[in-house]
């Protein structure tokens, strides 16, 4: 896990640069494809996903070093063979996946997260999820296990594969011609993150796109179907948080009111989008059946909301970076705590963007955390050493943000216009 926080302490102000390009060309060529509130969403649900992964908080079901000793037949001694293996290897236990995640009810739930954004976007691509707590993806990588890949090769292989991922989701890059027929592109991509029904479930390829073509899943994007972004049911929230468990929470409420024992069972095996009859009269819920005939998730933010967002993320992304920084310093339990406190700004932030009434009482655990924090240890995880006022700047931080919120709740009401730049 040291390993992967180093990793992600580059990777992410590598994403983040690439980002702001992303934003500034969008600007300069008058057609821009972030709204603030929505990437600020899409960025805070990156942090959650990081978090998660780097404090290793997921059950293996069976782990590649223990399948590897029950199937493997062979050994790959070529050092750049083995390599290539891995990879393709990988990008083949990616795509069947995926496939589950897109075609089963529980494993919809982990990936539902990643489709939620209504735009289409480099920060789309970081919406990732915290609610794969099972982690079963080795077991698809039995052909690995059988030629004998190592272990090492895997867990090198596994993040370069994740964050090869990130630069095809964008409207700015048109079809690649001759690539269109090798790698996963961005025209390609659209098609899979779009809600038309042309192209749902499509594209579910991660790097080769010969998977899709092969398996019957790969359809081209058209030029008279512009894609149209986002899930049949709406998340209709800015907080990442809830967007990870709002499929699962559907399905528990659909399994609890069903009075059928099998549909009880049943539901959380079936294709996606399947209920209950009984459920589906008793309980109907909408769903978006034309793609160009709905409104898009709006809160209409007063400019200083929007700053105050912004800044709400950076510190939390500063409070991460540290905590990857000074990893082995701070110990398991207190990473496990420092975890918790950034969890709890981003759900506090976030849920004020919805103007949500229960925000404070969520910025008060978060005040009341972060001060027993700083009373408690006499410091912040270490920042002191690096920074002697570094502990005051997190009290004063601390208080600013629950004035902040109070403010926002209960002093100013939302705007009637929306800001181009903030919504």
């Amino acid at each position: 896990m040291e390993t992967y926080a180093k990793a992600l302490l580059y990777a992410i102000p590598f994403f983040v640069i690439l980002l702001l390009l992303e934003v500034g060309y969008g600007y300069y060529i008058k057609n821009q494809k972030h709204r603030l509130m929505d990437t600020i969403s899409s960025l805070s649900s990156g942090l959650t996903n990081i978090i998660k992964d780097s404090l290793g908080l997921v059950l293996i079901i069976v782990s590649y070093p223990v399948l590897l000793e029950i199937l493997s037949v062979t050994s790959i001694e070529s050092s750049w063979l083995v390599y290539l293996a891995g990879f393709i290897v990988i990008d083949f236990g990616s795509y069947w996946n995926h496939r589950l995640s897109h075609k089963v009810n529980i494993f919809w739930n982990q990936h539902v997260i990643h489709h939620s954004s209504e735009e289409f976007n480099l920060a789309c691509a970081l919406r990732q999820s915290i609610s794969n707590l099972i982690g079963y993806f080795p077991i698809l990588l039995f052909p690995a296990a059988i030629l004998g890949v190592p272990h090492e090769v895997i867990a090198t292989l596994a993040p370069i594969h994740l964050f090869a991922q990130f630069w095809y989701h964008t409207q700015y890059i048109g079809k690649l011609g001759f690539l269109e027929y090798v790698i996963v592109t961005p025209s390609q991509h659209r098609v899979h993150h779009a809600i038309n029904p042309v192209y749902i479930d499509k594209n579910l390829g991660a790097i080769f796109c010969t998977w899709d073509r092969l398996f019957g899943t790969f359809q081209e994007e058209l030029d008279d179907i512009p894609p149209v972004y986002g899930v049949l049911k709406p998340a209709r929230t800015w907080n990442p948080i809830l967007i990870n468990f709002q499929h699962l929470w559907r399905l528990m409420v659909d399994a609890w009111h069903t009075k059928n024992l099998k549909d009880k069972l049943k539901i959380w095996f079936m294709p996606t989008g399947w209920r209950p009859a009984d459920v589906e009269e008793k309980i109907p819920r909408t769903i978006i059946e034309d793609p160009f005939n709905f409104d898009k998730y709006r809160t209409y933010p007063s400019q200083l909301l929007a700053y105050w967002s912004v800044f709400q993320f950076v510190i939390s992304l500063i409070l991460l970076l540290f905590m990857f920084y000074n990893y082995p310093e701070i110990g398991v339990n207190n990473l496990l705590l420092y975890g918790l406190f950034v969890f709890v700004s981003i759900y506090s932030f976030t849920s004020l963007m919805d103007r949500n009434k229960y925000t404070l009482v969520v910025e008060i655990l978060r005040f009341a955390l972060g001060g027993a924090i700083l009373i408690l240890s006499r410091g912040w995880f270490g920042l002191e050493t690096y920074w002697s006022t570094g502990p005051l700047f997190i009290a004063v931080f601390l208080l600013l943000s629950l004035i902040g919120t109070l403010y926002f709740l209960y002093f100013e009401g939302p705007k009637e216009k929306e800001l181009k730049l903030a919504d």
